[in-house]
């Protein structure tokens, strides 16, 4: 059964004898996932049961395609496949394993089970250790926010478990590298000191963070011989999707497994490895070749247009400084710019060229992408608001949003906390403002401020609202009768909520988008997206409320509180799958241009904002970590120097560059801005590349 059309070198591979070991590279849009796919089908439908078939990828949104095929009409019944990432299989293992390897592991309480904390979770749990070590002064050399500090400790013990080292090491290992400020190195000291301690706290409450959770899984599980025999039984055919992509812990696993398993299938995408900052080692990946009895490399692409084509080849080498190849095809038509002197002119350019394209050219908005290096709340706003002005559906996603930065997060928590005075939060009015302006459609943020001005009282340390009714005439009519309406209604319901038995934090949310939110004239109505927020928060709450409910109740603190002060402390949300699933909607999307590749799927026009940028080639500034020096490719002892930094920034603008136009079917759009938000000007490496193949090309 098949459900993609393929050319006759992937129906060979797809149908190769069941009982091969394929590795197929390629860069991206060369068909390798669509092989992938059929390949899977193939073997189901040749007598293959699903459940021995296990599909192996980096990051949960790679195995959506495979979902999708296993939905198909026509697919043959039986077992399921099994859709995994090296933290799901790792949980997995662990339930079923978690009595034998407990104790060794140095649980205080292995007869009791353990709970699987999410990047919300764990920070929380970071948070509760470390704060009071930052309130005597710990990293008070250190400006950035606590959360990220939160954020980059959590990351070093990851990077010590996928790469195989002990955590205990995370600080000396920095240190060796580091030739800069002496006062780095204390940093590095007090960064290796939490880790520690937050370990130390995991293991004596059963705790298991994804560092942990690999952990276990490589050092206990997989040398476990009943836990390895299980695995390798159960899953005898192996389809490991974007190996690149993964980390050094699945390749050694790999290396052992890929010998005794019946069949399998590697696909590396060539000169990829974009989460190398999150540990992806490519290098590792590659030697998995050896282990394979066929090769097969994919070199032309469904994807790219031959304009595209002739201009990857020149940025590429422009950027690795080597010499411009020679091309029959003229790479102009692919590139559309425009030179801004401010940043708003650059915005404004954009969005009338998506407007253009849409409107005029018939461009359907989901194969339109807008790309920044980084996505401020600024920039973000400003973009959105432009194309909803002009009717154009628009979709966005930034993984390291902290979820008090998302406006209907901060509506939804604001309600609560005025319908729980109790809880001691007093939202200031511009929150009030701004949550009304989300709750009720229609209400604008110039009324908002004026009914909060008005409405919002704080007596005695307890917020109140008063009703629409007390407002004298002439201001009920400037904010209009109807709005007040809705209002009042809002109102009425938090206070008689108030007044009866309160619920949990999540029971609360879905009670107010149930009853009052999504009904016609408020602004969840209808809003798919603003709805997907909601659902998000209510399953944060839901994971919070399973992990850290006990320790919480048996402190007699109100969950929902405890929950508000967690986002108040700017934790990054954790992944949620519908988020992700951005293609399927009608909307332009906008993301920093590595989620766009992460999500790994073809549009017909790329908009890249702020070319001049210098981020497009640098890595983000992170003093307590380093993604490379504690990488398993990194050469003991060795000193990151500017060299080093150069080097980096090279490879990662060349991958950047080739992975963003492999997945660019026609034109890529140039905002180009001489001075960036701040007021600087720039003129960072992407933008010179761009000028020595233009220079090039005139010269041609």
């Amino acid at each position: 059964m098949s459900i993609h059309s393929t050319s006759s070198i992937q129906h060979d591979v797809i149908n190769f004898p069941i009982n091969e070991k394929i590795f197929l590279e390629g860069l991206a849009g060369t068909g390798k996932t669509t092989v992938g796919i059929e390949r899977m089908l193939h073997l189901m439908s040749s007598g293959i049961p699903g459940n021995s078939i296990l599909v192996f990828v980096p990051q949960r949104t790679l195995g959506t395609p495979y979902l999708a095929a296993l939905n198909s009409p026509g697919v043959v019944a039986g077992g399921i496949p099994s859709i995994v990432t090296i933290s799901g299989l790792a949980q997995h293992m662990i339930d079923l394993f978690w009595p034998s390897v407990a104790k060794d592991a140095g649980f205080s309480f292995p007869e009791a089970p353990p709970s699987f904390l999410t990047l919300e979770t764990a920070q929380y749990y970071m948070a509760h250790i470390i704060s009071p070590l930052l309130k005597e002064g710990m990293f008070s050399s250190v400006t950035i926010l606590r959360n990220r500090i939160y954020s980059q400790i959590i990351d070093n013990l990851n990077k010590a478990a996928i790469v195989g080292f002990s955590y205990k090491q995370i600080g000396a290992r920095l240190k060796s590298a580091w030739s800069g400020e002496p006062g780095q190195s204390k940093v590095y000291e007090d960064a290796q000191a939490c880790a520690i301690l937050f370990r130390d706290y995991c293991l004596k409450h059963n705790l298991l963070d994804f560092s942990l959770q690999i952990d276990l899984f490589w050092n206990q599980l997989w040398s476990f011989e009943l836990c390895r025999n299980y695995l390798i039984n159960t899953y005898k055919h192996l389809i490991i999707e974007n190996v690149e992509e993964d980390v050094p812990v699945t390749h050694d696993s790999f290396s052992e497994w890929l010998p005794l398993a019946e069949s399998a299938l590697v696909i590396f995408d060539s000169e990829a490895g974009y989460r190398r900052f999150l540990g992806a080692d490519p290098i590792g990946a590659y030697k998995l070749k050896k282990l394979c009895s066929k090769t097969i490399k994919f070199i032309d692409s469904y994807v790219t247009s031959p304009e595209i084509k002739s201009l990857t080849d020149h940025l590429s080498a422009t950027i690795l400084h080597t010499s411009m190849p020679h091309s029959k095809n003229d790479l102009r038509p692919a590139i559309s710019f425009e030179t801004h002197t401010y940043y708003p002119q650059m915005l404004d350019w954009i969005t009338k060229e998506i407007v253009t394209l849409v409107k005029d050219e018939g461009v359907l908005p989901k194969d339109i992408v807008v790309l920044a290096p980084f996505l401020s709340d600024s920039l973000r706003f400003s973009i959105i608001n432009r194309l909803e002005l002009n009717q154009i559906p628009v979709k966005t996603h930034r993984p390291s949003r902290s979820l008090r930065e998302e406006p209907v997060t901060l509506c939804l928590l604001t309600l609560a906390a005025l319908a729980h005075p109790e809880w001691g939060f007093v939202p200031s009015k511009f929150d009030v403002a701004q949550s009304l302006m989300q709750a009720i459609d229609g209400l604008d943020l110039i009324r908002a401020k004026i009914l909060t001005d008005i409405v919002y009282r704080v007596r005695d340390g307890i917020p109140r609202l008063n009703t629409f009714g007390q407002i004298i005439p002439s201001t009920q009519e400037r904010i209009t009768f109807h709005l007040g309406e809705k209002y009042d209604h809002l109102r009425l319901w938090l206070e008689e909520y108030h007044q009866s038995s309160p619920a949990d934090l999540d029971h609360f949310i879905s009670m107010l988008f149930g009853e009052v939110l999504s009904q016609p004239g408020y602004g969840f109505h209808l809003n798919n997206v603003m709805s997907q927020v909601a659902a998000n928060l209510i399953q944060s709450i839901r994971k919070f409320r399973k992990v850290a409910g006990k320790s919480i109740d048996e402190a007699r603190i109100p969950l929902g509180k405890e929950y508000i002060d967690m986002v108040h402390d700017g934790v990054i949300a954790a992944q949620y799958i519908p988020s992700w699933q951005i293609q399927e909607q009608e909307a332009v999307f906008i993301a920093p241009a590595y989620t766009f590749l992460i999500n790994n799927y073809p549009v017909e026009i790329q908009f890249w904002m702020d070319v001049g940028n210098r981020s497009w080639a640098e890595r983000m500034f992170q003093p307590l970590t380093h993604p490379y020096v504690l990488s398993r490719n990194w050469i003991d002892k060795k000193i990151w120097t500017d060299v080093e930094e150069v080097k980096a920034g090279d490879q990662v603008l060349y991958a950047l560059v080739l992975g963003l136009l492999n997945r660019c079917r026609r034109k890529i759009y140039l905002g180009i801005s001489e001075f960036n938000e701040q007021g600087y000007e720039q003129r960072g490496p992407l933008l010179q590349a761009f000028h020595r193949v233009l220079q090039a090309t005139a010269v041609d």
